[in-house]
């Protein structure tokens, strides 16, 4: 019974195998009415995945992009993930690289996809980034403060699996009352902004009069970070990772009893309806700018084709006004500078098509990866059904 079931989890994801890169130039369909272009924004319009459509984009702040990114899909399952780093790309990108990897390997091992594979996907990661860390951190100490919040979403047999570390969010649109889209978000933000996780850290800490601390009008975790999951972010989570003071931005005055950060994710499943019409799944620089409804009204609003990017730009023209400026003038900003005025910011929409969920229709084998280091920024990959086992090759 138990290689029945391996063989079928295994058959989601098996892969045909092709190998392409596209430049961002390719990709960039830049069709609104600015007279300028903004060089640091890429997307896909629209490519296939499993059970439905989906259309991705992102745009870069950051001097070195900390968000990576990827979806990838196979003949019965579509897998999404979502990964913003702070303090540098290495852990986004390591998840990026190994993650998927991971819940495939408890998927062969288990026969199924459920909520503890996920659990134990995560763990695996974080202790290889650990280990990561432990090997390079004689000769990069900072790496030790480097780290990165987890968004995953697996759609297999009509359930949709989410788990969360950190601020990035997924908020499904579904059709309430009348037919109108209702925004429903499914993660919870692990962010020191929240009173609910202020009151969990005094709680797991009651001897930290410390652990969170109004800081230049923003509450943070030890006075540093907002975020309270994540992967990495090894110095505030085992005491050999401690930095020393000659890194002040990073030095705690004692070291640390026990974790300050977790790399437990919270989980949501769901059985997908009739009335459930895409996800959004996006980094926290979306969410800054546009609220649950907002984003879900201009998916349900506008076609498919190029809607992750619409969600984008509207959220970089909500930015610029904020700033008593035009969007126009933002786009002539360079990247680095850029960060003054928003995120980094990775924006996936996954349309839900019901035939095809009932069905378990194939849709073309297909898995679209985007924006890691190997690539670089200016780059989007495709890889096109690489076989599990050779994807660590790559």
């Amino acid at each position: 019974m138990l290689s029945w079931l391996k063989r079928i989890a295994m058959a989601c994801w098996r892969p045909v195998r092709r190998y392409a890169r596209m430049s961002k130039d390719e990709i960039l369909n830049d069709d609104d009415d600015s007279t300028t272009t903004d060089s640091l924004v890429w997307s896909r319009d629209l490519e296939k995945h499993s059970f439905g459509e989906f259309s991705f984009a992102v745009v870069q702040a950051n001097e070195v992009i900390e968000d990576h990114s990827q979806v990838e899909t196979g003949r019965d399952a579509t897998f999404i993930g979502v990964y913003d780093g702070h303090g540098g790309p290495d852990a986004s990108r390591f998840i990026s690289d190994h993650l998927f990897l991971n819940l495939m390997r408890h998927a062969r091992e288990r026969g199924t996809i459920s909520e503890d594979i996920l659990r134990s996907a995560f763990s695996a990661t974080e202790d290889g980034f650990l280990t990561l860390v432990r090997r390079s951190c004689g000769i990069k100490p900072l790496i030790s403060a480097v780290g990165s919040c987890c968004l995953v979403g697996v759609i297999w047999k009509g359930m949709l699996y989410v788990a969360n570390l950190g601020d990035s969010r997924a908020v499904i649109g579904s059709l309430g009352r009348s037919s109108k889209i209702v925004a429903e978000q499914l993660t919870r933000d692990h962010n020191a902004s929240m009173e609910e996780v202020r009151q969990e850290l005094k709680s797991l800490h009651p001897d930290d009069s410390h652990i969170v601390v109004m800081k230049r009008g923003v509450w943070r975790i030890k006075g540093i970070i907002q975020v309270s999951r994540s992967i990495g972010d090894a110095y505030l989570k085992r005491p050999e990772f401690s930095l020393d003071p000659s890194f002040p931005r990073f030095h705690l005055p004692e070291p640390i009893r026990r974790p300050v950060l977790t790399s437990e994710p919270s989980m949501y499943t769901r059985v997908l309806g009739p009335n459930d019409k895409f996800v959004i799944f996006a980094s926290d620089g979306l969410w800054e700018q546009l609220t649950n409804q907002e984003a879900v009204e201009i998916v349900c609003n506008n076609p498919r084709a190029g809607i992750a990017r619409k969600l984008v730009k509207t959220a970089l023209n909500v930015a610029a006004r904020k700033r008593e400026m035009r969007y126009d003038d933002l786009k002539k900003v360079d990247r680095g500078i850029r960060r003054f005025f928003h995120d980094d910011t990775t924006v996936v929409v996954i349309f839900i098509d019901h035939e095809l969920l009932g069905n378990s229709t194939s849709a073309p084998e297909m898995s679209v990866r985007g924006f890691n280091d190997t690539v670089g920024p200016s780059n989007f990959n495709i890889l096109q059904g690489i076989d599990a086992n050779a994807r660590s090759a790559i």
